[in-house]
């Protein structure tokens, strides 16, 4: 992007966004913002978080166990992008800013993304967060029980697995780069890219051993200095680490070109 106009628009996108926009009621099912974020509304519910053991790929830190989500909220639709990060913060940090505006924004520490949150809430007048762990794989998952929302998982290495080609970007397909957002095929509940393109920083910090045997409601792990979670597999992951139940997690301070992030909109009440 050429710099004077990047600047202008820029600035022009932050005029945007300091005039507000309507608060986001329950009673509507999508809703986008004055810098161009959709989101989709999704109903507090009960499912069964982890994986099975026969699942292939599957990590022992992924115990299958009942969580229950007891308020909707809004997932933003597709991750961040670049120039959604630079209409709020007024640079682009990503490695790949020749992917374009409509590309991820990577290479944002978990710590850089609250100061974006907090401009954005301060802008705006809402309440927008990182999303829980929970929360992620809820979504992800998009009311399916399998390896991925729209199937299960026949490849765990850098190969064609036909159910993920279709809605990931992943080592395979993804020409060691990232792709612009919601180029892949939407799950059920019309989320992009919660498969593969950029993994996703979650509000959460990393727990020591298995998740709970027992039904849990609302978890969230939120101690400060710990290591973070991050989840949804990258463009340089093979098929295994875009499972919904896969679980990683880095220093909060830490930047890489294959980790973003997306928002959760929490509705007014």
């Amino acid at each position: 992007m050429d710099l004077k106009f990047g600047a202008v628009l820029s600035s022009f996108l932050l005029l945007a966004a300091l005039t507000g926009a309507a608060a986001a009621s329950p009673a509507d099912p999508e809703y986008r913002n004055s810098i161009g974020m959709g989101f989709r509304l999704l109903a507090a519910g009960t499912f069964m978080m982890g994986s099975p053991e026969e699942e292939p790929g599957r990590d022992t830190d992924e115990t299958r166990h009942q969580v229950t989500l007891s308020r909707a909220f809004y997932m933003q639709t597709t991750e961040v992008t670049q120039g959604q990060w630079q209409a709020v913060m007024g640079s682009n940090p990503s490695m790949f800013v020749e992917c374009g505006a409509d590309c991820p924004v990577e290479r944002v520490s978990w710590h850089e993304v609250q100061e974006f949150i907090a401009r954005l809430n301060q802008q705006t007048g809402q309440s927008y967060r990182l999303p829980t762990e929970a929360e992620f794989e809820y979504a992800a998952r998009a009311g399916s029980s399998q390896a991925f929302a729209n199937g299960p998982i026949t490849q765990t290495a850098c190969d064609l697995d036909p159910v993920l080609d279709a809605m990931a970007w992943y080592c395979y397909n993804a020409d060691e780069r990232p792709h612009p957002v919601a180029g892949k095929q939407a799950n059920a509940w019309g989320l992009y890219d919660m498969h593969g393109n950029v993994w996703e920083w979650c509000a959460d910090s990393r727990t020591d051993g298995d998740y709970p045997a027992a039904p849990v409601t609302d978890p969230l792990s939120p101690n400060a200095g710990e290591d973070r979670v991050i989840r949804g597999g990258s463009w340089s992951n093979d098929a295994w680490f875009a499972r919904a139940a896969n679980r990683d997690w880095t220093r909060p301070e830490y930047r890489n070109d294959y980790v973003g992030f997306r928002l959760v909109l929490d509705p007014a009440r």
